[in-house]
């Protein structure tokens, strides 16, 4: 079994600071993950500016302005964040939320984008994203049949190699929503690999998902669950990070091929002593 695509969603979980974006970068570095990802909005084109004028406690002032935009990295930052992954031999990249925000990723050498659950409906934007020919994974949360189906015609038209990634879009999420057996269902009706991308507290669902055939797996990390932000709930803390990790590279060991009727190398000496005792013919 090929080894399982492992992205740790750093999002908004740094809240502004680059010293903690530094910090979960490092725990997934430690724990085996193939790339770290971050998320890109133009604040005033992703929220009205009646939402960002309206009142909201957070560390950065009383309005919603305030608070979204100390959760954005600018330029300098996100070199810095660039240079510090190319040090550590990590991968990065980032959901965008416009099309200026994807404009923006494109300042960096980046290997692959994503469509956020939220974005897969903005079929313009899903263009600009599948002209750019980059390895993309689409999160499916919120979607109908349709709404999938029109994204993977996009990327058809352009020939871009992308992934659906299985997704339920509440945080936490409640593990009876889960349904993973969408998982082998998306992968029969659109003939493509199929992610996961989990929103639930532990590591039990998103294991299933690996059993259930899931080629890439992507889970909201943090440093403390109980620090600020929206996303923190539906996080993983490094102790959970690495029980996860650990366990996908044993199940992936496990899973190993179909062969019915096959005997190991090792199973034929036990049997030659269990059964020494038979007449076997």
């Amino acid at each position: 079994m090929a080894k399982t695509f492992l992205i740790a969603e750093i999002g908004i979980n740094h809240n502004g600071d680059l010293d903690i974006a530094k910090k979960l970068i490092d725990i997934s570095v430690e724990c085996g993950f193939n790339a770290v990802k971050f998320q890109k909005r133009t604040i005033d084109k992703v929220y009205s500016k009646e939402l960002l004028d309206s009142s909201r406690e957070s560390p950065w002032g009383t309005t919603q302005r305030e608070q979204k935009e100390g959760l954005e990295f600018d330029f300098d930052e996100y070199t810095e964040i660039d240079n510090y992954c190319k040090s550590k031999g990590i991968n990065w990249f980032a959901s965008a939320w416009d099309v200026e925000s994807l404009n923006f990723c494109k300042k960096f050498d980046l290997k692959y984008n994503k469509i956020a659950s939220a974005m897969i409906v903005d079929l313009n934007f899903i263009t600009e994203v599948a002209k750019q020919k980059k390895f993309t994974f689409i999160s499916t949360g919120m979607s109908t049949k349709k709404n999938i189906c029109d994204a993977v015609e996009i990327f058809e038209k352009y020939k871009t190699p992308f992934e659906l990634m299985h997704s339920i879009s509440t945080y936490p999420m409640k593990i009876e929503d889960a349904n993973l057996k969408t998982i082998p269902a998306l992968k029969k009706e659109f003939n493509c690999n199929i992610g996961y991308s989990g929103h639930e507290t532990g590591v039990a669902v998103s294991l299933a998902a690996i059993c259930l055939g899931a080629t890439s797996l992507e889970r909201h990390i943090t440093l403390d669950r109980a620090m600020y932000g929206s996303d923190q709930s539906a996080s993983l803390e490094p102790r959970g990070l690495r029980e996860l990790t650990g366990s996908i590279r044993i199940i992936e060991q496990a899973i190993g091929e179909s062969k019915i009727g096959h005997i190991t190398k090792a199973e034929s000496l036990v049997a030659a002593k269990l059964r020494a005792h038979i007449n076997v013919k």
